[in-house]
């Protein structure tokens, strides 16, 4: 899933400075499942204004409306007959809803409340870990589902370097050694002669590195 994180509120006041009506709006999926942007953090944020601006001695008006995703029309339309209420749209989504909105009423100002931070998985409650960058050519089935791409610091697809400690990573200690993980894994299913093989250098074409990537689906196209 998408991680974010909320920006700090003082960067979030200074955007929204000289706005009057704000439209705060939450995505319900990625950003809602890591306490960044669903509808307790929309409530959070629309109390901290609220609060800020009663102690400048400014009046404002927000409305609060959080929904099912941002990154699809079909769920932002939720919003539209109440935009053109308001001077800013403020999204507590990733930069993909963030852009959604600004696509769908481009006569609006569209700001960001949340820096999208990685593709991660939540480990544990509160606790989130960065496992893939979206390359856009998975090899994941090479390495016994452990992604040397993200989860090793060098991206090494030959390793290991040498340099890990007692099975930690010797650029963050703190992090398990990507290819301690791999080799173990792939012992563990009897698959360790995958790494027999050297793996000629990644075809980084799909990557982001070749600007805006797209992924279309003919069949889903309607004429």
């Amino acid at each position: 899933m998408i991680v974010g994180e909320r920006k700090p509120y003082e960067e979030i006041k200074s955007m929204l400075e000289g706005s009057r009506k704000i439209l705060l709006a939450g995505c319900g999926t990625c950003v809602k499942v890591c306490f960044t942007g669903g509808d307790k953090e929309v409530a959070l944020l629309a109390s901290q204004l609220r609060l800020s601006a009663k102690k400048d001695k400014r009046n404002i008006h927000i409305m609060e409306m959080t929904v099912e995703r941002q990154c699809e029309n079909e769920f932002i339309e939720e919003i539209a007959p109440y935009v053109d209420a308001y001077d800013v749209i403020m999204s507590m989504a990733c930069g993909a809803g963030v852009q959604m909105l600004a696509q769908r009423f481009p006569e609006k100002i569209v700001l960001p409340a949340v820096n999208t931070t990685f593709l991660g998985l939540l480990e544990k409650t509160g606790f989130f870990v960065e496992n893939c960058q979206g390359c856009g050519n998975c090899v994941l089935g090479d390495y016994g589902g452990v992604c040397p791409v993200t989860r090793c610091a060098k991206s090494i697809f030959n390793g290991p370097c040498g340099g890990s400690q007692n099975g930690m990573c010797e650029v963050d200690p703190q992090t398990p050694c990507a290819w301690e993980l791999i080799i173990s894994r792939l012992r563990a299913l009897g698959q360790l002669e995958r790494l027999s093989k050297t793996t000629p250098p990644k075809d980084w074409s799909s990557a982001r590195d070749g600007g805006q990537r797209k992924l279309t689906r003919e069949e889903q196209i309607l004429s």
